[in-house]
């Protein structure tokens, strides 16, 4: 496995290596490493019957709870960032978004709004309802059939690499962590400008993360700054695909190759990116992704690591699930991360239509960068990169007070829009004793913001925003 220092192993943090790893892996743990709907794995109801469920096994006629009804109809924002393990609520009044006040220090004419195009609009339609529906019947819950089902499905989007699905993007983060050997006495390089989940893995398996810059245009993490901030502890990179952009996987590539240093992609927010072709989640020693509602398709809540061959992903497996694999044969300290099958049957779904919900994205980002004014600077794209816009980031000219004037008035115009991420992680209190000084980060925190910019947005919504942001930033004394 490239850029694994040979003495890197399990056994460094929390697990342990496993005392034997075969060269393959079954597609799916035992049965009796499954948890039913009573308890804990190896409880008598388990299943022998690992076989994958089509996602599209026709279930029992069931109506949408109300709460979920009411929900879609109010286009069901989100509260915390686009990386947050918080809840979803329902719709934010005007002026606010996720619950959150619009910030005092904007100053902004009174704006009546007509209609809130909310800045992120989870998808829970029929099938989703059907296919969780027909697995609470089924009885088989965690662990099971459909999510050895979905791991196999999403293994397409990542040149066929093993899978291993978990509860959360931060659990995918934190497990592929321990997999690789990194633990107390190492070093993680990553950047400062991504949710703390980042950092906050690595402080979980026993490291402590260093920050570096990032690039200025694709807020990706720079590798010159990368290399500046390896040092003798140094024990891996985790770069992240910010907002759906790739970071340079190439250059980071050969400096892990160079210092011996496993590398791990954070694409927690870049489904279905690519780079020169090559999909994410292809270039490391492990790659986590994210299934958080607001992601480019969710699972309620869910994650997932790849990785290039079956013995590290049978330790993954291990690690997910209290270290079994056989019924209370614990080979190493592990935990509970696992997915259930609900997760993953609603994964099923949505990853069917990954790729049309990702077309419409960029298209809507490309009429988002024809209509807006030269005040708000559009997302860059690096040469050879797909962004797949899990946000549409812009950079407000004119600093933070203009950015929250703004953000401000869109608001108050029914259109949501947020900040990701107004502190970067190295100046957050777990963190900030380290003085790291990041200019370049600082400057992206004061300038950034966030449009709407989901496949459900109509052609009316794109003009409505356009119309909107270009008012506001003219308003806002925004430079042209």
């Amino acid at each position: 496995m490239q850029g694994l220092r040979k003495d890197m192993n399990p056994a460094a943090g929390p697990a342990s290596a496993p005392t034997t790893a075969p060269t393959t892996a079954p597609t799916t743990e035992p049965a009796s490493a499954y948890a039913t709907a009573a308890g804990e794995p190896g409880d008598s109801g388990a299943s022998t019957d690992a076989r994958p469920t089509p996602a599209t096994a026709e279930a029992p006629a069931t109506a949408e709870p109300p709460a979920v009804r009411e929900a879609l109809a109010a286009g069901a924002a989100v509260a915390g960032s686009p990386g947050s393990d918080t809840h979803v609520a329902a719709a934010a009044p005007s002026g606010a978004v996720g619950g959150l006040p619009a910030p005092p220090t904007a100053s902004v004419a009174p704006v009546v709004a007509t209609s809130t195009i909310p800045a992120a609009k989870p998808v829970i339609g029929d099938e989703e309802v059907a296919a969780a529906v027909r697995v609470l019947r089924d009885g088989r819950v965690v662990q099971g059939p459909e999510v050895a089902a979905f791991e196999q499905e999403f293994a397409a989007l990542v040149e066929g690499r093993p899978c291993v699905a978990v509860n959360s993007g931060t659990s995918a983060l934190h497990l592929a962590l321990l997999a690789l050997g990194i633990g107390p006495g190492d070093e993680v390089v990553v950047p400062s400008f991504s949710f703390a989940a980042t950092a906050n893995a690595v402080r979980l398996a026993g490291a402590e993360p260093v920050f570096a810059e990032v690039d200025p245009d694709t807020f990706c993490l720079d590798p010159d700054a990368a290399a500046e901030a390896v040092g003798p502890r140094t024990a891996a990179l985790m770069p992240v695909h910010l907002y759906g952009h790739p970071a340079p996987m190439g250059r980071l590539t050969q400096l892990a190759q160079r210092h011996g240093l496993a590398l791990i992609e954070d694409a927690c927010q870049a489904h279905a990116a690519q780079l020169h072709g090559r999909p994410v989640g292809t270039f490391g020693d492990a790659a986590c992704f994210s299934f958080y509602p607001t992601k480019n398709m969710h699972t309620l809540e869910g994650g997932l690591v790849v990785v290039p061959d079956e013995e590290r992903a049978r330790t993954l497996r291990l690690l997910r699930n209290q270290g079994m694999e056989q019924r209370y044969e614990n080979e190493i300290v592990g935990a509970n991360m696992r997915m259930t099958d609900v997760a993953a049957a609603i994964g099923r779904v949505q990853l069917e239509r990954l790729a049309e919900w990702t077309q419409q994205r960029r298209r809507n980002a490309r009429t988002l960068d024809l209509g807006l004014d030269a005040g708000l600077v559009a997302p860059r794209v690096a040469d050879g990169a797909r962004h797949v816009y899990h946000q549409y980031t812009v950079r407000v000219r004119g600093g933070a007070a203009v950015r929250d004037a703004v953000q401000a008035r869109l608001r108050a115009e029914g259109i949501g829009c947020a900040v990701y991420y107004p502190t970067p992680i190295h100046r957050l209190r777990p963190y900030a004793h380290l003085g790291a000084e990041l200019p370049v980060t600082d400057r992206a925190a004061a300038e950034v913001l966030s449009l709407p910019v989901h496949p459900s947005l109509t052609p009316g919504d794109l003009d409505q925003i356009v119309a909107a942001a270009n008012r506001a930033v003219a308003e806002a004394g925004g430079t042209r």
